[in-house]
């Protein structure tokens, strides 16, 4: 079996910056097992493998290197943007349809533009397992599809340090967002991905999904600017 796969680096104008993606064009869908085995020896936080529409629009599916997600921001704009500057695709905007409904990304110039649904988070009960796993504790504990921490103070969010032997044993979580009010930005944010090889993942677009509603409503603004303060990058 013989297949394209490009790498793109979103997120970033530097290289070797950002957050890299494996990218997969596929004429048909491959049996899921297939797409698994290619996303674990690419080893990057997702591979999108994604299949043309008779309307135009295209199917996107985004696998981890351990299982398969709902909803993956960095990848999708890494898969548009392999659209379209290798592909020759001449329109404005692409369609995707993924388990999480439509996503449209828009090319305005050089810079790509793209739709996330809301998830606001809501008030649960902290897993024992997920507070013993943080060097700090949170002020708050919310959920949507992550579990969503609210500290104090951007410092805060900057020291703080996971304990996957804890992190690991909680469950129904894809991963734990970590965010407080910044300094140089309007919020800030980290990502930690339990049970698997990523650990922390440096740049999360569909971890957005929950800080914009949840910040937008916390500042009661609708033009913010955020940071993710990945102890390995700044981006």
């Amino acid at each position: 079996m013989s297949l394209p796969i490009y790498i793109a680096n979103a997120f970033t104008h530097t290289m070797f910056g950002g957050n890299p993606a494996a990218v997969c064009p596929l004429e048909s869908w491959l049996p899921t097992d297939t797409m698994q085995q290619l996303a674990n020896q690419n080893n990057l936080s997702e591979t999108a493998f994604f299949v043309q529409r008779k309307d135009g629009a295209y199917d996107i599916r985004w696998f981890t290197p351990e299982f398969e997600i709902d909803l993956a921001g960095h990848p999708t704009l890494a898969t548009a943007f392999i659209i379209f500057t290798e592909l020759g695709y001449d329109r404005p905007s692409i369609r995707f349809y993924c388990k999480s409904g439509e996503l449209n990304v828009t090319r305005k110039e050089d810079i790509l533009e793209m739709n996330f649904p809301a998830r606001m988070p809501v008030a649960v009960e902290a897993p024992v397992e997920l507070l013993k796993g943080l060097s700090i504790p949170p002020a708050r504990v919310l959920k949507s599809r992550d579990y969503f921490l609210v500290y104090n103070t951007q410092e805060e969010v900057e020291k703080v340090v996971p304990d996957f032997l804890h992190l690991n044993r909680v469950l129904n979580t894809i991963g734990i967002i970590v965010t407080a009010k910044g300094h140089e930005a309007d919020f800030v944010s980290r990502f930690f991905v339990p049970n698997s090889v990523i650990g922390e993942d440096p740049v999360t677009g569909s971890a957005h999904a929950t800080l914009i509603p949840f910040w937008a409503n916390e500042l009661q603004r609708t033009d913010m600017k955020a940071i993710q303060m990945s102890v390995l990058f700044r981006c």
